[in-house]
């Protein structure tokens, strides 16, 4: 549940640019001819994406199920008096209010592995936007979760913070289990260990089609992500466009 992961969280994603994935969501908004001003972003983690959405003037409410992420999160954003953090789970969000877009990114739907979990999100996500919204999401693909993550065991060594992550992928699930033990210097040569288990679920593009369309998202459009290219065989990251159907 990223409990002592969150204080580590930013250095170990340090070559994720959030930057320009701000970038290519307003390019998808343009693309769409979507001007949103307001946004709901679902499992925000640290509030890396979060900031860049606050600092250039949109009405942002963020929610993320972990406590420690959050707290991280709130030292970004209370500069910014545009921004709402809420402790929220994707799967049974209630926030009262529509919102012109919805994003969610990094895979954090992977997170949701139980069939029904996924629905009742896509179905939230739904009853939070505006008849004119867009959601917009990413995966990890199937192909990288069963052929570049599952199964292998990657070591990395970054002077204060040393890890193992060990990964388990079942293949009758299509779940990969990850295994994180970490060492995070305190001291000169003194070292605290924690571990952390996560799972995720490896969906194929027909499964989350198949969800939208059951909520009530009437055009769905996926690319391969960064791109507005078809996704092929050995994509990793999927990026999803859905917009509702109209009554």
């Amino acid at each position: 549940m990223y409990n002592g992961f969150a204080y580590i969280y930013d250095e170990l994603i340090d070559d994720v640019d959030y930057k320009s994935w701000y970038l290519y969501i307003k390019d998808i908004f343009n693309k769409f001819h979507k001007k949103p001003k307001s946004i709901l972003e679902m499992a925000c983690g640290t509030g890396n994406l979060s900031y860049y959405f606050a600092k250039n003037g949109y009405d942002l409410t963020c929610f993320d199920i972990s406590d420690d992420m959050l707290a991280v999160a709130y030292n970004k954003l209370s500069q910014f008096n545009n921004v709402m953090l809420l402790k929220q789970n994707m799967a049974n969000f209630n926030i009262g209010k529509k919102f012109d877009g919805v994003i969610s990114i990094l895979d954090s739907i992977n997170y949701i592995v139980d069939d029904m979990e996924l629905l009742n999100t896509f179905k939230n996500v739904r009853s939070h936007l505006k008849e004119d919204g867009i959601f917009i999401f990413d995966i990890n693909s199937r192909y990288k979760l069963r052929e570049i993550i599952g199964n292998n065991t990657f070591i990395e060594d970054k002077g204060n913070i040393f890890y193992t992550w060990q990964n388990y992928y079942d293949e009758k699930k299509n779940i990969v289990e990850f295994y994180l033990t970490f060492f995070v210097e305190e001291e000169k040569d003194k070292y605290i260990r924690f571990d952390e288990e996560h799972l995720e679920r490896a969906y194929s593009i027909e499964e989350i089609v198949e969800g939208l369309e059951k909520v009530g998202f009437g055009e769905i459009y996926y690319f391969d992500c960064f791109t507005f290219k078809k996704p092929h065989d050995k994509s990793e990251r999927i990026n999803f466009v859905a917009l509702p159907k109209l009554l």
